[in-house]
């Protein structure tokens, strides 16, 4: 088995000196004072942190295996980050659109990829997923975090040289903890 590097992101704070350097950070800024006084309602549904984190690992794996630089990115039911880990070398640019893919599937309820084979037909839909700045361009890669029928969450895989291949390597690290998603 290849030896592999794994950086974890630890969703830090952004300083406004990032903020300016980087117009679109992956994480977003700290609460606004209003926002610090607003109650603080749990967490929407998904799955545990620790097998966001095996799934993640697991995926980067699969796709380091083929030599790809990728970042995985689990979210809960509500589009919020469970857990973001980026193989070293992998583009900081691999993060937000792992974001913009998960949203897709948030959205629509799907795989990102049927969005965007849907986007290619439907004059209509590409126009909405272009109008939605959380999303912009459809892009394959992401799957849909299921029990049952209930979404409760979204995996996305980026960095690969094509979406088909991101796919994969998300469907690989969901298949490693599929049985045990409750």
């Amino acid at each position: 088995m290849k030896k592999m590097l794994i950086t974890i992101a630890l969703l830090p704070m952004i300083s406004p000196v990032f903020a300016e350097t980087n117009p679109a950070p992956t994480i977003a800024p700290p609460p606004t004072p209003d926002e610090q006084k607003l109650p603080r309602p749990p967490r929407a549904r998904g799955i545990s942190t620790e097998l966001a984190i095996e799934a993640a690992v697991a995926a980067n794996a699969s796709c380091a295996d083929n030599s790809y630089k990728t970042t995985a990115l689990i979210t809960d039911s509500a589009g919020v980050p469970i857990v973001v880990i980026s193989n070293d070398g992998a583009a900081a640019i691999t993060q937000r659109v792992a974001m913009s893919k998960v949203q897709a599937v948030l959205k629509y309820g799907t795989t990102s990829g049927e969005v965007a084979a849907k986007v290619a037909t439907d004059p209509a839909l590409a126009a909405e997923v272009k109008a939605n700045p959380l999303i912009d361009t459809a892009r394959r890669g992401a799957v849909p975090i299921k029990v049952g029928a209930e979404l409760i969450g979204a995996f996305a895989v980026s960095g690969a040289p094509g979406g088909d291949k991101d796919e994969t390597c998300a469907l690989a690290g969901l298949a490693k903890i599929q049985d045990r998603i409750k």
